[in-house]
């Protein structure tokens, strides 16, 4: 018996990033891609009626149907997102498909559907994965747009700080109230909000907050401490993310910051020197590593018994990034190999409990020989 294959990527695309990325069409109900090789139609996308007209101007696909197009014998279900999977098993039955591929991640309730109507179903673990690495060139432009609008929040927001006036406790203040972590936080949605983004719990980490590498920050911002900022926020358009950290010091920096910041600032130079395709995210990571501790500094999660003086970098060296702000390949123990089209992040940071923390962060795009940075802003800690 001929086995006749064809691959399927379903789900919501304004949740499924792998979808989304394989149509370039943002809709919020269940829709399909089905990819049989040698057919005509070879891509054929299922979704809900409503949506065909603008799907055919401008997905990506080859033929446009809706769930009615294939109603099996038994009608379709009221329910839509049982419905899509119906229609597509109808679709597969049509067309004689026995055997059909999937990613990673296709809803259970597809998969549920398919082998009952007896058809098999394979997972290719690199499907969705591989070809989101490698970044097209519309995509590096929705990045570069991306980032470019965080990094205009992002110099607006350091400037704030650097400029705000201090009470006497050392306390910032905006418009006479203390400025704050959340405070500042809810600033930075609302100006990228005004500019068509969103902003998922951006990192405003004063002092000790700083000094653990995820703490979001909600506290006063004081004269003479490190503040973190890492903002990684969404165009609602086109779904492709920015990811920036800075650091700013309201007033004089204090000598052992300017030292871990020297050394930050040298490893992210070191990493970017060393990001092309064909080596790996470990000897990116490993070039990060090589230069904090030849200033002095650990790598990995300090002990239980550490000093709070103790000062340690407990992270990678960076992330892909795209339509979801963590992606693979990662920059690490391990990391796999880059390829041409990846986009990076390169985020060295260095932590101390008592003192706070020093991240820098950019964004590149993976090259033949090299890779380009998307950031312009500064580095340095004064934003006056």
């Amino acid at each position: 018996m001929t086995t006749l294959t064809a691959t399927l990527t379903a789900g919501v695309p304004s949740k499924n990033a792998i979808l989304y990325h394989a149509i370039r069409f943002n809709v919020g109900d269940p829709a399909a891609l089905i990819e049989i090789e040698g057919a005509t139609p070879a891509r054929s996308l299922i979704l809900r009626e409503i949506e065909m007209d603008r799907a055919r101007k401008h997905a990506r696909a080859d033929a446009v149907f809706g769930y009615a197009d294939f109603t099996p014998e038994g009608g379709l279900s009221g329910d839509r997102e049982t419905g899509a999977a119906q229609a597509v098993v109808e679709f597969l039955r049509r067309n004689n498909i026995t055997r059909v591929v999937t990613d990673r991640s296709l809803p259970f309730i597809f998969a549920h559907h398919i082998q009952q109507a007896g058809i098999a179903l394979e997972y290719d673990p690199d499907k969705g994965v591989l070809d989101r690495r490698a970044k097209d060139e519309q995509e590096i432009a929705r990045l570069a747009e991306a980032q470019a609008i965080t990094e205009q929040v992002m110099e607006r927001t350091l400037r704030m700080i650097a400029r705000a006036p201090a009470d006497r406790a050392g306390i910032l203040q905006h418009d006479g109230e203390p400025l704050t972590g959340s405070r500042v936080r809810a600033m930075m949605d609302i100006w990228l909000l005004e500019l068509g983004y969103s902003s998922p719990d951006a990192i405003v980490a004063c002092g000790t907050e700083g000094g653990d590498c995820h703490n979001r920050g909600t506290g006063p911002i004081s004269t003479g401490k490190p503040v973190i900022l890492d903002v990684f926020p969404q165009n609602k358009a086109t779904l492709y993310n920015g990811d920036c950290t800075r650091v700013v010091v309201h007033g004089d920096v204090p000598d052992e910051i300017a030292r871990m910041h020297k050394a930050v600032v040298e490893a992210k130079a070191a990493a970017i020197a060393a990001t092309r395709a064909e080596t790996t995210g470990d000897a990116v990571h490993a070039e990060t590593a090589r230069v904090l501790t030849a200033h002095g500094y650990h790598m990995g999660q300090p002990t239980e018994d550490a000093p709070d003086t103790h000062t340690s970098m407990p992270h990678g060296t960076g992330h892909g990034i795209g339509l979801e702000v963590h992606e693979p390949p990662l920059l690490d123990k391990d990391g796999p190999e880059l390829i041409v089209g990846d986009a990076l992040t390169i985020e060295p940071g260095l932590y101390s409990p008592a003192l706070g923390g020093v991240r820098i962060e950019d964004m590149v795009i993976v090259t033949a020989d090299g890779c380009r940075n998307l950031n312009t802003l500064p580095e340095g800690l004064d934003w006056r």
